[in-house]
C-alpha cells in the first residue's frame, strides 16, 4: 500500500516510503541532495555531520529578499536586447522553469505516460490536468490498489539531455521519483531503486544554487523556502550581480563608470574568471557561509570549500568541468579560462567552432603542434576532449543500468581516441 492517497495536496504530512538504493545524483541537484540528506523531526534539524547545512540555510533566511537589490532578465533588455534573446536560449538559462507543456521533455499523452517498474505491482503515471501536470504511482493489484499523486512544481535541467522534477509539500521541496532522459524517456530518477515509490528526497539550498539564480531559505528543515521567493533560471544577475543600481545609473545617465555598479566577469582576473565558474562546475563542496550569498568577483573559498587537489584521485566528468581543465596542460602553460572557449551569451554546440580555439595556438607546422604526421581536421575536440560516462548519474530501470556520457574537460592525448596512439 502507498502511503496517502490519490490527492495531489500539497499540505498533507509527508509519510516514508523505502529510501534509495544508492544516492548517486541529477546533475547538481542530485549530488547535493544526496550530500545532505538530513534528520528533522517537527521542524528540528537533529545532529549529525551535516546540521551545518542548516545552521547556513537558518542564517540565510534572516537575510533580505534578492528581490531587494535585483531587477530581473526584463529590466536588462531595453539596452542588451540581442544578447538577453541569444541568451535565454541557453542550458544555464533553462536549467530550471516551471512546468509547461514546452519545458517538460516527457509526454503525458496514453502510450506515452507510463513507466513501469522492476516490480510488477508498481508503475507510475504521467498526467495532465488542466494547467498542471502529476505523477502519480499505482501501487498494488485490483481491487486492492493505492494511489499517490503529487504536482509538478519545478522542472530541473535544460533537456540537453534530461530532466528532472521537483514537487513541494507545505513550503518543503522534493524530488519527485520519475525523471526524463533523452534516450531512455521516462525513467527512475538516478539513484532511485527500480520498484520502489519514494517521495521523500529533500532539495537542499546547494542543489538549488547551481539550478536557480535564487530561493529564500526558511530552514528549518534544510528544504524549507519560501513559495513567492525564488528565481528559476540562471539569470544575467547570477553572474553580474544585482542590476538594479546599474540601471538606475544609467537610467538617470549618471557619469558612473559602466563597470562601476555591475561586475563583468570578462574583466575579473583569471582567479576570478575560474572561481566564478567553479561555483556550480568544480564538485558539491562545502558550504562556509549561507546559500546564495557568494558575489560575482568575489574568492569563491570564502563561501564554499573545494577539495584540494589531488592528481591521484580520479574525478568523474560530470560537474566536475573546472577541476578537469585544470590538469590539462593547456590550462597550466597557458592563461586559458572558461571564457577562452565558452561564450555564456550564447548556444554552443559547434565542435569545429571550439576547435578552432584550439588551433589558435596549436598551428600546425609549428612547436605547438609536435606530431608531424597528425593530419588537422575540425574536429580537435572529440579525440582530446571525449564524451565519457559519469559514475554520478545512473539509471536503473527494470535490471538494467544506464550511465550519460559526458564531455571529459581535461584537455590531453586518450590512446582510445588517439590517431596514431603508438606515437
Amino acid at each position: 500500500m502507498l502511503p496517502e492517497a490519490t490527492v495531489p495536496s500539497r499540505r498533507r504530512s509527508c509519510p516514508g516510503f523505502l529510501p534509495p538504493r544508492r544516492m548517486t545524483v541529477y546533475t547538481y541537484a542530485a549530488i547535493f541532495i544526496a550530500l545532505s540528506s538530513v534528520a528533522v523531526k517537527n521542524g528540528q534539524s537533529q545532529t549529525g555531520p551535516h546540521s551545518r547545512a542548516i545552521e547556513l540555510s537558518a542564517q540565510h533566511a534572516e537575510k533580505p529578499d534578492f528581490s531587494e537589490d535585483s531587477a530581473g532578465d526584463a529590466a536588462c533588455q531595453p539596452c542588451h536586447a540581442e544578447k538577453a534573446a541569444a541568451f535565454h536560449q541557453t542550458a544555464h538559462s533553462l536549467t530550471s522553469r516551471l512546468p509547461q507543456p514546452g519545458s517538460i521533455l516527457g509526454g503525458f499523452a496514453p502510450g506515452s505516460n507510463v513507466m513501469k517498474t522492476a516490480n510488477p505491482e508498481l508503475f507510475f503515471r504521467m498526467e495532465q490536468k488542466g494547467n498542471d501536470f502529476f505523477q502519480t504511482a499505482v501501487a498494488g493489484a485490483a481491487p486492492f490498489i493505492s494511489q499517490r499523486s503529487e504536482r509538478f512544481a519545478c522542472v530541473i535541467g535544460s533537456g540537453g539531455k534530461g530532466q528532472t522534477y521537483l514537487f513541494w509539500k507545505g513550503d518543503d521541496l522534493f524530488q519527485l521519483p520519475v525523471s526524463y532522459w533523452r534516450e531512455l524517456g521516462w525513467v527512475n530518477s538516478p539513484g532511485y531503486r527500480d520498484g520502489v515509490a519514494n517521495f521523500n528526497r529533500p532539495v537542499i539550498p546547494r542543489c538549488l544554487e547551481c539550478h536557480a539564480t535564487y530561493f529564500h531559505s526558511m530552514a528549518p528543515p534544510v528544504n524549507r523556502y519560501s513559495r513567492n521567493g525564488f528565481v528559476l533560471g540562471i539569470t544575467c544577475e547570477k553572474c553580474h550581480g544585482p542590476g538594479k543600481v546599474h540601471i538606475r545609473h544609467h537610467t538617470a545617465r549618471s557619469p558612473a563608470s559602466p563597470d562601476a555598479d555591475i561586475a563583468n566577469p570578462a574583466g575579473f582576473s583569471r582567479d576570478r574568471q575560474m572561481d566564478l565558474c567553479a561555483w556550480c562546475h568544480a564538485g558539491a563542496g562545502d558550504p562556509l557561509r549561507a546559500p546564495f550569498s557568494y558575489v560575482p568577483g568575489d574568492r569563491l573559498d570564502r563561501y564554499l570549500k573545494l577539495p584540494d587537489p589531488n592528481p591521484a584521485v580520479p574525478i568523474d566528468v560530470h560537474g566536475s568541468q573546472v577541476e578537469l581543465l585544470e590538469r590539462s596542460r593547456c590550462y597550466q602553460q597557458s592563461d586559458l579560462t572558461c571564457l577562452t572557449c565558452h561564450d555564456v551569451h550564447s548556444v554552443q554546440h559547434d565542435l569545429a567552432a571550439f576547435s578552432e580555439r584550439c588551433l589558435s595556438c596549436h598551428k600546425p607546422e609549428t612547436a605547438m603542434f609536435p606530431q608531424r604526421s597528425h593530419q588537422t581536421d575540425s574536429n580537435c575536440i572529440a579525440c582530446h576532449m571525449p564524451l565519457e560516462e559519469t559514475n554520478l548519474i545512473v539509471f536503473d530501470q527494470n535490471g538494467k543500468r544506464a550511465r550519460p556520457k559526458i564531455r571529459n574537460h581535461w584537455i590531453k592525448i586518450y590512446r582510445e581516441t588517439a590517431v596514431n596512439p603508438g606515437d
